[in-house]
């Protein structure tokens, strides 16, 4: 088994029965997960998704989608006190954000990088304190499970089949062995899981 060293590597990721990360229209089919995500159950596993994160890790799509909708909740008083927990901490912590196109980064605290993200987060767990959270971005943490660096998968498991869309495991990966380290079942069938990695 691989042993690991330094910062703790956490991913977070919704998915539905079939294993789908988005529905059969592609990246923006998010209709199977809309009646759940905003559940007491999601909202809840949401605020242990970064409570020990000081670094946020999202491909460019990603980024320009949360900070669009997630900085102006940050100043929103009347907002979820677990939205607005999170979207003060979006802004505010270190984001590392995957791009083959920025050049310059559009958020304050936001570095931009262009290489293989395993390589980019073994660096990152070299130096700091604190988690970093590979923040829904299924592109960066289907490479980094295929080169075990995930140490900690935060899933939410929704109960709708897609019948179509990416799926996050997929043929080809390592096999590990995970522990089921917390989960919660919302009133709506939601499921909300915390697995760590048996090393």
């Amino acid at each position: 088994m691989t042993q690991q060293s330094g910062r703790r590597v956490t991913a977070n990721l919704s998915l539905t029965l079939d294993g789908r990360y988005h529905g059969p229209d592609g990246p923006g089919d998010f209709g199977a997960f809309a009646p759940y995500v905003s559940s007491e159950v999601a909202r809840d596993h949401m605020t242990g998704i970064w409570r020990d994160a000081t670094t946020a890790v999202l491909g460019r799509n990603n980024a320009e989608g949360f900070m669009g909708y997630w900085a102006p909740l940050a100043e929103d008083e009347s907002a979820d006190p677990r939205d607005r927990g999170y979207a003060k901490w979006l802004v505010g912590t270190e984001k590392v954000v995957f791009s083959t196109t920025l050049t310059e980064p559009p958020w304050e605290r936001t570095r931009v990088v262009n290489g293989p993200v395993a390589d980019v987060i073994t660096e990152l767990k070299k130096s700091g304190e604190g988690d970093i959270l590979v923040n829904s971005s299924a592109g960066l943490i289907k490479p980094l499970l295929a080169a075990d660096l995930v140490d900690r998968l935060h899933l939410m498991v929704f109960p709708e089949i897609a019948g179509g869309g990416r799926r996050l495991f997929e043929d080809g990966l390592p096999a590990t062995r995970w522990t089921l380290s917390q989960q919660e079942t919302g009133k709506l069938g939601e499921l909300a899981m915390v697995y760590d990695r048996a090393r």
